[in-house]
């Protein structure tokens, strides 16, 4: 099997991970809850592999393409918390789902979205170039669209330090480790046989992602099912339409093809690993319901970006 063959069956590879996860979970729940250690390294990994992948002198005129950023901004910020003000209304009494699914829906993703993005063919380099704007951003508006959303009676207060800490293990340190294992490749033949070892994988390193997240995560899905089945529409409303708003913003800005994917895979995919520690950190009485709550779109929403990476080809082209 060569690289093309590999990324051309990676649902397949994705979808039996997820299945051995989901059963691993659930018949050794002890030994799986164990995998959570291993999610943020699963994570930096990944990001690492992918990171090898992008010429990096190339982001800079990411960051000046005022289109791209521009429509991203609008979908993160303005389409996509109108579509969840909407989805949430059903949720109104039920405070701790509520919290759980503004948290994880009203943040877009800063980490394996770049991933997402290269494997549905989009430009992946304008989403890395993006990740920094996008994490201020959610750091200043999360707060305001929290109080707005819950009639200002959350009681949350957003910490700073789980973002920083994400921002800092899972795209910093894998970029600047990237572009140094890039410089060294114009020096080194061994580190350029590096290189070319570590484009083999982006693909096995989505597996073991999906193996640890799920299967340290579906035993908390389990026990709170029942409490948690009214949110499930919310995700999968959001999961079918948020597609189409970044769609919408970027054909606004009249993007060209890969970048308007990377704005639709960017306002498609939501910071559920970050957001987790927020939604462990509240009070007692709504920490477990919105835990597993995002848990829950964590799970879903892993789903749906295998759907994702063909389906956004086929509507954005």
């Amino acid at each position: 099997m060569n690289r093309e063959s590999l990324e051309r069956n990676q649902i397949p590879v994705y979808v039996v991970s997820a299945a051995l996860a989901v059963l691993g979970g659930i018949l050794a729940p002890d030994a799986a809850a164990r995998l959570e250690l291993l999610v943020t390294p699963a994570i930096a990994v990944l990001m690492y592999a992918m990171f090898l992948q992008i010429p990096f002198l190339e982001l800079k005129q990411g960051l000046g393409n005022r289109a791209f950023i521009s429509a991203v901004l609008i979908a993160n910020f303005v389409l996509i918390p109108l579509l969840v003000w909407v989805l949430t209304r059903g949720l109104s009494d039920r405070p701790a789902l509520l919290i759980g699914a503004l948290l994880v829906l009203l943040t877009p993703c800063i980490d394996y979205v770049v991933v997402f993005t290269h494997l549905g063919k989009g430009d992946s380099r304008l989403t890395l170039a993006a990740t920094p704007i996008l994490l201020l951003l959610q750091l200043l508006l999360l707060p305001i669209y929290l109080s707005v959303m819950t009639g200002g009676e959350s009681g949350v207060d957003i910490a700073v330090a789980p973002f920083v800490e994400a921002f800092l293990l899972l795209i910093v340190a894998p970029l600047l480790l990237a572009v140094a294992t890039a410089g060294l490749a114009k020096r080194s033949s061994i580190v350029e046989k590096w290189n070319t070892g570590w484009a083999w994988l982006p693909v096995p390193a989505m597996a073991a992602v999906l193996v640890v997240v799920i299967g340290s995560q579906i035993g908390a899905i389990v026990r709170e099912i029942e409490q948690l089945v009214p949110v499930i529409p919310v995700y999968i409303g959001f999961m079918v339409l948020a597609p189409l708003a970044g769609a919408f913003a970027s054909r606004m800005f009249k993007l060209p093809v890969a970048a308007a994917r990377a704005v639709t895979f960017s306002a498609s995919t939501r910071n559920s690993l970050v957001v987790l520690p927020l939604a462990l950190a509240l009070p007692d009485d709504l920490r477990g319901i919105a835990a597993a709550a995002v848990i829950t779109q964590t799970l879903l929403e892993l789903g749906s970006e295998l759907v994702y990476v063909r389906a956004i080809p086929a509507l954005v082209k």
